[in-house]
């Protein structure tokens, strides 16, 4: 059978990357390492559908346009007026319904100022609306960084996302209907439906002849393509998923100005992931520099003493584990999106990820990726079929 691309890896960003090709006429061959496909976009079987990796999208990027353009989005879903107002912050060891006021100025009066590139974003943040702002909005964006001293990372960095994530107004967060594994499963779905081969439980130790897009993580395709500059900074945490009976005294989301850790429910926007009468929750907490991973989750468990009160007692269902390294790019200062490993290796070998040279956050990096390496290996291929790439 005819191949005139290959995908090496079925996480989100190689099925984006192997549908782009095929749309645009390629024959296309998919290689999954796992007997399973979606990377960190899977989630774990029913009752208690919990999330390897990210579960909202923001619909204010090109990734959501390439994705809702193909009808790849699926079913909005959100929480009840009631639950939305769940919301509360740590600060201090306590549970609080206001953040600092320096932190309410930043986003919204402050939100206007642009931030530099080559400055870390405590000392720029500090400067302009002061330390404890500085060091509660670090915290608080932490949910996107996964690092326990997000202020030490590029000021421009962190502000696109704090304003962003706490954009006032209209909030471009959405989530959809069973999450990133309902995505993954309509993104499989289209490839198939495309043409595109998978071939699961198939590891590739060498390049093969034809044009290749690697869509692993930065540790796999470094080994594979033997380039050891093939690294970029990411994050750390510990995470723990909980199902409980409701309460009335649970939180929809929490943020923690103290340590950087996040709390959110997978359930109050999305009933059918978990048995009726339960609550589903995930939380996170960044490991600090020279900290055992045992330590930081310790300080996630007082954490979800806050949150989930009694959960210890409560818990009829949980998960731990370990995230590091794989918690998508983080820019220090000095550094941007276009400073990470380059899409293009030469060759007909392209990169895709959420570490690699394109904009966004996490999953919006490995789509946005996936279709610009798509773009360059039809290219390389000579492929003149249906149409062009779609952009993203």
């Amino acid at each position: 059978m005819r191949t005139d691309i290959t995908v090496i890896g079925g996480g989100t960003a190689g099925l984006v990357a192997a549908i782009a090709c095929a749309e645009a006429g390629a024959a296309v061959t998919l290689h999954e390492a796992h007997g399973s496909l979606g990377g960190r976009g899977r989630a774990t079987a029913a009752p208690y559908v919990a999330h390897e990796g990210p579960h909202v999208f923001y619909c204010d990027g090109p990734h959501w346009t390439w994705l809702a353009e193909r009808g790849l989005t699926g079913r909005p879903v959100r929480p009840s007026a009631r639950d939305l107002l769940r919301v509360s912050f740590v600060r201090d060891g306590r549970r609080t319904l206001r953040p600092p006021a320096g932190f309410l100025r930043m986003i919204t009066v402050g939100r206007s100022r642009t931030a530099p590139v080559d400055e870390d974003f405590h000392g720029w943040a500090a400067r302009h609306f002061g330390e404890e702002a500085a060091r509660a909005a670090a915290h608080a964006i932490a949910v996107v960084t996964y690092d326990a001293d997000t202020g030490r990372l590029s000021a421009a960095f962190v502000w696109e996302l704090v304003r962003r994530v706490f954009a006032p107004g209209v909030p471009t967060v959405r989530w959809v209907a069973g999450g990133w594994q309902a995505v993954v499963d309509r993104l499989a779905a289209r490839a198939r439906q495309l043409g595109v081969r998978i071939e699961l439980s198939s590891r590739i130790a060498a390049l093969p002849d034809s044009p290749t897009i690697v869509a692993t993580e930065l540790p796999a395709a470094r080994a594979l393509l033997g380039d050891a500059s093939l690294r970029w900074e990411s994050g750390h945490c510990v995470l723990l998923d909980l199902a409980v009976p409701r309460g009335a005294r649970d939180r929809f989301l929490a943020f923690d100005l103290d340590a950087g850790g996040f709390h959110e429910s997978y359930s109050m926007q999305d009933p059918a992931i978990a048995p009726p009468g339960m609550s589903l929750f995930q939380l996170d907490m960044p490991v600090r520099g020279g900290e055992r991973p045992a330590d930081a989750r310790q300080r996630l468990e007082r954490f979800a003493e806050l949150t989930v009160p009694g959960w210890h007692d409560r818990a009829v269902w949980r998960r731990k584990g370990t995230a590091r390294g794989r918690t998508g790019a983080l820019d220090l200062p000095g550094l941007t999106w276009r400073d990470r490993p380059a899409i293009g290796r030469g060759d007909g070998v392209f990169l895709a990820g959420d570490m690699v040279a394109a904009p966004g956050m996490r999953g919006e990096i490995a789509i946005n990726s996936a279709v610009r390496a798509a773009a360059g290996a039809v290219r390389a291929a000579g492929v003149t079929g249906r149409g062009t790439v779609g952009a993203a």
